[in-house]
């Protein structure tokens, strides 16, 4: 009998061994890709079970969480949500998270281990933090300035601080409510085909992912690259320059819209925007120095992130002179996002030290405990001092007498430069309006904002269309709103 039971005994030891190991096995090997597991909602159902974190402008919440009982219990809410829609992106059950729904979802959610307790607690015990906050840098008034300014028609505007690189404005238009893409089922589903299909694609966030021919507001960077290389020594002085002017290696001319650009200074050229004087200081700064140049401001850089990624903007590395020429002027392939035009005119008005851009002041656990902090820093110089201090009197000079008087504050200094930028194959379509600007209070010591607008109208009549008159008095509204006037 005795036998019977020891072999009993062991027979049931072996089992719980095999138990064990296997218990062990699926823990220590197979854990993740069990939790990845398409079929297992466990993680799915765990992530809607509590409310998710709030994103804030201004300390006020622009998102929120509402109650279906719902298996997926918690969906998310949005307050004004087309006017905030390219700040925060969606997060939706069906479709995922895009922009800071997308960069910030562990604090968001509650799964960043930065919001635990102790280290390692959430591994340790796979447990989910209530989800935190994240506090943007978007100053309501502007961003509704920017968004009215727009008024429906397709377009971007993004406003930067110039001393600290915080975003305070972005805005893409036509825009589309976040809300509609929470959730599940059949009207998540119907809104998601009715956005992708619409021809104005209201979910492209223009501000900072689709770049465009820059036109003329990219003669600030000719001209920052002109003054850096010595090029032009002296910005009143004649520039050489023929007019017309044959972009060199071929036959074709190159016009002008205002008078008097015949040997013109660099002065002169900024006030009425000379393309030919640009495109002839462009060719002898020559491609390295230019792409020295451009690469200053930020452009070619694939790596921006504001958290969320922003597209690289272009200046070609390899291209004949005449192709450079027209470079120069924002044409050929030069192209950029609104947010990148903002950036230059941020280093012209910060003495040509250009910050990093950032869309997030700091991020919190639910009881206010700050968990990040974005500080301030430089992102790179731009161009010499006293080049950024001959730019601006440039820019306010077009502002107070020359294609951007639209932009005039009373009570500020403000500098600006139009552009009414090609659009298709030898310019068959809309040309694109822009105006990138800064403003400063009289008696501030640094100036308090730099915005870059433009406004694809294609409904508007194209000789009516100029930087000067569809965009600059964008602009103004949301620098009269960082002033507070």
């Amino acid at each position: 009998m005795i036998r019977y039971i020891r072999r009993a005994a062991a027979c049931c030891l072996l089992l719980l061994v095999a138990l064990l190991a296997n218990a062990a096995r699926i823990q220590v090997f197979q854990a993740d890709s069990l939790d990845k597991n398409p079929a297992n909602r466990r993680q799915t159902i765990a992530r809607y079970h509590e409310p998710r974190g709030n994103i804030l402008v201004g300390g006020h919440s622009v998102t929120g969480s509402k109650d279906t009982g719902q298996q997926l219990r918690y969906e998310r809410t949005y307050r004004d949500g087309p006017l905030y829609a390219p700040v925060t992106g969606y997060a939706s059950q069906t479709y995922g998270t895009t922009l800071i729904e997308n960069a910030e979802d562990g604090i968001l959610s509650g799964t960043d281990s930065m919001l635990a307790p102790f280290p390692l607690w959430n591994e340790l015990t796979r447990a989910q933090q209530p989800g935190g906050s994240v506090a943007t840098t978007i100053k309501a008034s502007m961003q509704e300035a920017a968004y009215n300014g727009l008024g429906g028609r397709r377009g971007a505007v993004a406003a930067v601080e110039p001393s600290t690189g915080k975003i305070l404005a972005l805005v893409s238009s036509p825009s589309y409510d976040p809300g509609d893409l929470s959730g599940t089922g059949p009207s998540v589903s119907n809104a998601w085909s009715r956005l992708t299909g619409s021809a104005d694609q209201p979910m492209l966030n223009r501000a900072i992912r689709q770049t465009y021919p820059p036109g003329s507001t990219f003669k600030i960077v000719t001209a920052a690259a002109a003054l850096d290389s010595g090029v032009v020594t002296d910005m009143n002085a004649d520039t050489d320059t023929p007019d017309p002017y044959t972009l060199p290696n071929t036959t074709t001319v190159l016009p002008n819209e205002a008078s008097g650009c015949g040997n013109a200074s660099l002065a002169y050229a900024i006030e009425v925007s000379c393309n030919t004087v640009m495109a002839n200081l462009g060719v002898k700064v020559g491609l390295s120095g230019m792409d020295d140049a451009v690469g200053k401001f930020g452009f070619n850089d694939a790596g921006l992130r504001i958290p969320s990624g922003v597209a690289r903007s272009n200046f070609d590395t390899d291209m004949s002179k005449d192709q450079l020429a027209l470079s120069s002027i924002g044409q050929f392939n030069t192209s950029a996002t609104p947010l990148q035009m903002a950036m230059v005119s941020a280093a012209v008005a910060n003495g040509g030290e250009l910050m990093y851009p950032h869309l997030v002041d700091e991020t919190r656990a639910k009881g206010g405990r700050v968990v990040s902090r974005t500080g301030s820093k430089s992102y790179r110089r731009a161009m010499d001092a006293s080049t950024a201090v001959q730019l601006q009197q440039m820019m306010v000079d077009v502002v107070t007498q020359g294609t951007g008087s639209n932009a005039a504050i009373p009570g500020a200094t403000v500098g600006g430069k139009t552009g009414t930028a090609q659009n298709g194959v030898n310019n068959a379509g809309t040309p694109y309006a822009w105006f990138i600007s800064w403003a400063k209070a009289d008696g501030a010591s640094q100036p308090a904002v730099a915005v870059a607008v433009v406004v694809e109208d294609a409904s508007a009549h194209r000789a009516d269309i100029t930087g000067g008159g569809f965009a600059a008095p964008i602009a103004r509204a949301v620098m009269q709103a960082a002033l507070g006037h």
